[in-house]
């Protein structure tokens, strides 16, 4: 990458874990060449707690987390996103407000470690996979020239890192 700096949001439905994770884990891996912000169609109003225990991992400030709506990304005045990324498959099936730009996009999906029933280390156990398949991910993304490639051809990038199979890391 150049010395420029890119916006990137990522959506689920909730934004109270998976989103989070991936706004946390691409802010600390880019060292500032990324600003990063998450969002959700419905939010919930609250980060996930394990989401939480995982960000810190990350070191990135988890007391400015919160579980916001995609809206606020949408409205005048909003950060100029360069690229869009869902990370549940029930937000990328939704109509997303019309972003300012036409960021590049793409759909990232991880099953919801949030839905998993069980005792807190099952629980635990389950963000961590998340963590890990998402760290992966930002990795390989990190990795494409963006500064070489013309609009076309990071737009195909970005998809291509969300075909990548991350059912096995874990």
């Amino acid at each position: 990458m150049s010395d420029r700096t890119y916006n990137a949001l990522f959506l689920c439905t909730g934004n109270s874990a998976r989103s989070v994770m991936a706004e946390a884990l691409l802010a600390t891996l880019g060292q500032g060449r990324v600003h990063t912000f998450s969002a959700g169609s419905h939010p919930t109003g609250k980060v996930n707690p394990f989401a939480v225990e995982q960000v810190m991992k990350t070191g990135y400030e988890v007391s400015n987390l919160r579980s916001k709506s995609w809206d606020e990304f949408a409205e005048p005045g909003a950060p100029h996103m360069d690229f869009i990324i869902t990370v549940c498959d029930q937000a990328a099936g939704e109509v997303c407000p019309l972003w300012p730009g036409h960021p590049a996009s793409a759909h990232w999906g991880f099953y919801d470690p949030a839905a998993i029933e069980g005792t807190d280390d099952t629980k635990r156990a389950a963000f961590e996979q998340v963590y890990r398949q998402i760290k992966h991910r930002v990795e390989v993304f990190l990795k494409v020239p963006l500064d070489e490639l013309d609009d076309a051809a990071i737009r195909a990038e970005l998809r291509r890192v969300g075909d990548i199979d991350v059912t096995t890391i874990g």
